[in-house]
């Protein structure tokens, strides 16, 4: 149900030439998306291929062009939308523009409703090659990616693959260049065995374990887990309590976190120090802990064993 005085806001990303103003020009074409209300359209981004004004299905689309990002604030943004006396906001962004940059300045009763990513599948690859962290950042919140330029016979799987180690959970549609609709129904089997009397992550898996247990806490409830991690201690922590993690690279050497999960054990956590390398067997409940802001993973350790650090330190995908 949308809150009172929320904007709405639909978002469409990717590259130069992708295919986002022929899909927007589509859907304000279309009647059941226009619903008598104001639009205001924020064009951050001009290419070849522009808006038919005239075959819109309401007068009452307003087109607005950004140039660069800094131009982008609360204040210009809502004044724009005032203006338009618009209740919906349309963004065709920029594919060379940071997300965060968007996010930043939207005022705060606008919410992003749905990200939708367009990707040309014959150049992509040459974009992952050698401008990765821009095709990481336009992909990492999407709901939907839309592969379109597909060849008929196409192997699908490299784009799969690019989509699902940066985000499980998207919905991947491939546009044929014969005018096919494919749904992406790839299944991705977990490199360990979840159903095992002990789960063990190798050391090569543990950021995909991470990334799996962050989006699915609740399926790992009751198992028991066996991981290599660094350990992470500090004075504002409970005196049973210690973190169990890695340092990740998520999309380049930029973004490296350390990332772990709370462990907790009356003896065992007074027997180990920051930067302490430990192979933690235990438990996982999901539960309270003051190191999360919400009911989260916790392990309830059964085991500590000392360990060399793994090769390589830094875990990715």
């Amino acid at each position: 149900m949308q809150a009172r005085n929320e904007i709405p806001v639909y978002l469409f990303c990717g590259f130069l030439e992708a295919g986002k103003t022929k899909y927007i020009q589509s859907i304000l074409e279309d009647p059941r998306f226009n619903k008598g209300d104001g639009i205001l359209v924020l064009l951050c981004e001009e290419g070849e291929e522009e808006y038919d004004h005239s075959a819109f299905s309401s007068p009452l689309v307003t087109v607005e062009t950004f140039d660069s990002a800094e131009n982008l604030t609360p204040e210009r943004l809502e004044a724009r939308r005032r203006r338009a006396s618009a209740s919906l906001v349309v963004v065709e962004y920029n594919g060379m523009w940071q997300i965060e940059d968007l996010y930043y300045a939207l005022p705060d009763d606008w919410m992003v409703y749905q990200q939708l990513t367009f990707i040309d599948a014959s150049t992509i690859m040459n974009y992952n090659a050698n401008m990765r962290q821009l095709v990481f950042d336009k992909i990492k919140t999407s709901d939907g990616i839309v592969f379109n330029r597909v060849k008929p016979d196409e192997d699908i799987m490299p784009y799969h693959k690019l989509v699902r180690d940066i985000d499980r959970n998207a919905q991947i549609i491939y546009e044929k260049l014969d005018g096919t609709i494919e749904y992406d129904e790839i299944e991705d089997p977990l490199p360990f065995d979840i159903d095992a009397p002990v789960v063990e992550i190798a050391d090569s898996d543990f950021a995909i374990w991470f990334r799996d247990i962050s989006e699915d806490p609740e399926k790992y409830s009751g198992k028991t887990i066996r991981y290599k991690g660094l350990i992470a201690k500090d004075a504002d922590m409970a005196r049973d309590t210690f973190v169990a993690g890695r340092h990740i690279m998520t999309c380049c050497a930029d973004d490296i976190a350390y990332n772990g999960l709370a462990c907790v054990h009356a003896k065992l956590a007074g027997s180990v120090k920051s930067y302490d390398w430990r192979i933690v067997t235990g438990v996982i409940k999901i539960e309270k802990n003051r190191l999360y802001k919400r009911p989260g993973p916790v392990i309830h350790v059964e085991t500590l064993e000392e360990s060399e650090k793994p090769d390589p330190e830094v875990a990715s995908f």
